[in-house]
């Protein structure tokens, strides 16, 4: 196999079920002849310019006709993102020079295409798309695509500025699938349970195209459901589960019966879980976890193994990977832990994750050379991720670049912080994130997203956390947001970045303490006239007026 295409050159006699998707089944001669009518499709309608096809559609097989169809005709599937609308939409496209945008009537409201694709989007639902494909044959084209060839532009998520279009090759992408099947070791009779999004590489990468490739059979989910996941693994005899971000979190939210270890599933990969539900998740269901860390851009892979302490996110896959001072250029010192497995030289081990080696590795961002010059300094790729390393090796992850706290003259990590919150029964997702001191620097703020009809009072959550052995000194809030349900993006990540922006001014209920010794209390109006008369005082009213 040497490119996604060879994936989707399919035998018309393969009668193996391929894509489960609700009660409906697609054969892997059936994805073959579906991606080649729609190559076919593709090449008899090609412009000159870059061959590029936008795809805005859920999780749903045509999707990955979609995928097959412009691997087979040479084409770059840009992956595009539902959750953004209009102007920003418009932009994604117009920037990664598309030249056909496929979707489904559900999003089609959304599109402001711009004259670039007047007639050019194709809708799949409407009724006349077979009789528009039926005239192109049934054969894969004879199309020469090499392994060095652009296969994917997918964005990264935009929760810092305008999202990024990640160059894919064909070869980098067979590499990466290539690996998980061999660390998972699928095979065809494995049932993965895609619920992740497939515009995202998680899905896409992960997901899709491992079990696709070791013949396999994948169960696609229109969108992620926590409540629908144990009925479906069941119902669908999955036996691996792929996820990003906090889906752990939410399936184990849900009413916990005597009977969830009663199921198929074997492992779960992906990454971002915390400790505490990586472990409960395995108990609870019977089945392996196997969260690793690893970039958007391919450079920097780090992977957990049995021994890995607990909060590390295991060790490097190559030596070139460090934890780099930005500031100095140079390499961090190795973490430092007292007794209680508490850091206590955040200050000068935490750095960004940086693989010393990784230019040569880097495939680039389509069309945007200032953001591969925040990535690339020299031969080394910088990842904008925060960590630290101990001196057995194991990485920390720290959190992402915009998420550095600085209290009282201490850098914090806001992932630690995190995971120490959601030990707490009652606590399903916990947010940790910089709000303005008045005075300098930042305070720390949590948002907390409980399990349904869980209780949480201020002096009970002060309590537990004072009760953490490995909390550090810096570590309890100043403030607690509790929230029905956190923002996120469409892959299941906190949007921080629109909590900072709220900080205290939001329709949720805050707690907060306003001196390091008070106990958590309601934040009131006269509260908040207060705290910012202060910033007022100090001369530092700006920070609050411009976000955070």
């Amino acid at each position: 196999m040497q490119t996604v295409a060879d994936i989707f050159r399919t035998d018309r006699d393969d009668h193996r079920v391929a894509l489960r998707f609700g009660e409906t089944c697609c054969t892997f001669a059936e994805l073959g002849v579906a991606s080649a009518r729609r190559a076919n499709y593709l090449l008899a309608h090609r412009r000159p310019g870059p061959f590029h096809v936008a795809v805005l559609l859920d999780n749903v097989p045509e999707f990955v006709y979609w995928i097959g169809a412009c691997a087979l005709a040479g084409a770059t599937l840009v992956a595009l993102n539902p959750t953004r609308r209009g102007g920003d939409l418009a932009r994604d496209v117009a920037h990664t020079a598309c030249q056909l945008l496929v979707t489904e009537a559900s999003h089609r409201r959304e599109i402001d295409p711009g004259p670039g694709l007047t007639g050019r989007i194709l809708d799949t639902d409407d009724p006349q798309l077979h009789a528009m494909l039926e005239p192109h044959g049934a054969q894969a084209p004879e199309v020469d695509v090499s392994a060095r060839d652009t296969c994917f532009l997918i964005f990264t998520s935009g929760t810092s500025g305008a999202p990024k279009a990640v160059i894919y090759s064909h070869g980098r992408v067979l590499r990466n699938s290539l690996m998980l099947i061999e660390r998972q070791a699928l095979s065809s009779a494995d049932v993965v349970y895609v619920p992740m999004p497939l515009f995202h590489s998680s899905g896409l990468l992960m997901g899709l195209l491992p079990p696709l490739i070791a013949r396999g059979s994948v169960l696609l989910r229109r969108r992620f459901s926590a409540s629908g996941f144990l009925p479906d693994v069941r119902r669908h005899g999955v036996t691996r589960f792929c996820y990003v971000g906090k889906p752990l979190a939410y399936i184990l939210a849900t009413p916990e019966q005597p009977d969830d270890a009663r199921n198929p599933l074997r492992s779960a990969f992906g990454s971002e879980a915390a400790d505490v539900d990586i472990e409960t998740f395995s108990r609870r269901f019977g089945c392996q976890v196997f969260d690793n860390y690893g970039s958007s851009e391919g450079c920097i892979t780090i992977v957990r193994s049995p021994d890995a302490p607990r909060g590390s996110i295991g060790t490097a896959f190559s030596d070139g990977i460090r934890v780099m001072n930005p500031d100095t250029g140079e390499e961090c010192p190795r973490a430092v832990f007292d007794t209680r497995r508490r850091l206590v030289n955040g200050n000068e081990a935490i750095g960004e994750l940086v693989n010393i080696d990784g230019a040569r590795l880097f495939e680039g961002y389509w069309n945007n050379t200032d953001a591969r010059s925040e990535r690339i300094r020299g031969d080394a790729y910088w990842s904008g991720d925060l960590g630290y390393r101990d001196e057995q090796g194991f990485f920390y992850f720290a959190g992402r670049s915009s998420e550095w706290l600085r209290v009282d003259g201490e850098n914090l990590a806001a992932t630690q912080i995190e995971q120490v919150l959601v030990r707490h029964p009652a606590i399903s997702v916990a947010a940790a994130y910089a709000v303005p001191d008045p005075l300098v620097g930042d305070q720390l703020m949590v948002a907390l997203e409980l399990a349904p009809g869980a209780p949480l009072e201020p002096g009970e959550l002060r309590r537990f956390l004072e009760s953490q052995d490995d909390l550090g000194s810096k570590w309890l809030p100043r403030f607690v947001r509790i929230s029905a349900h956190l923002p996120t993006t469409a892959t299941n990540k906190v949007l921080k970045r629109q909590l900072r922006r709220e900080g205290w001014r939001c329709d949720d209920p805050v707690w907060w303490r306003r001196e390091r010794q008070d106990p958590f209390r309601p934040l009131g109006a006269g509260d908040i006239a207060a705290l910012e008369a202060d910033f007022a005082a100090r001369g530092r009213s700006q920070v609050l007026e411009e976000g955070y």
